[in-house]
């Protein structure tokens, strides 16, 4: 019953979302229309701090002529683990 409660109280409190396009589709031209469009939804605009961290992003230092297979030394070591416990004691 909380359960019905509850998703009555969220779909009278949820408003839809009206799209108030119609005057933009009736713009024959394609540019105009587009501009229409933009200015009834403009772009979000990105935080200073985000612009900033990826233009001063500094070049990664990973040397990739040298390769290193973690896998197989883990797995190495785990077999000399396995290798050491008793079976048939």
């Amino acid at each position: 019953m909380k359960f019905f409660a509850v998703v009555l109280a969220m779909c009278a409190l949820s408003h839809s979302a009206t799209a108030q396009t119609g005057e933009c589709k009736s713009i024959p031209e394609s540019r105009a229309r587009l501009a229409c469009y933009d200015k009834a939804a403009p772009p979000p605009a990105a935080p200073a701090a985000a612009k900033a961290a990826l233009q001063a992003a500094p070049a990664s230092k990973v040397d990739a002529t040298n390769y290193v297979d973690t896998i197989s030394a883990e797995d190495k070591l785990m077999n000399a683990q396995l290798r050491n416990i008793c079976r048939g004691c």
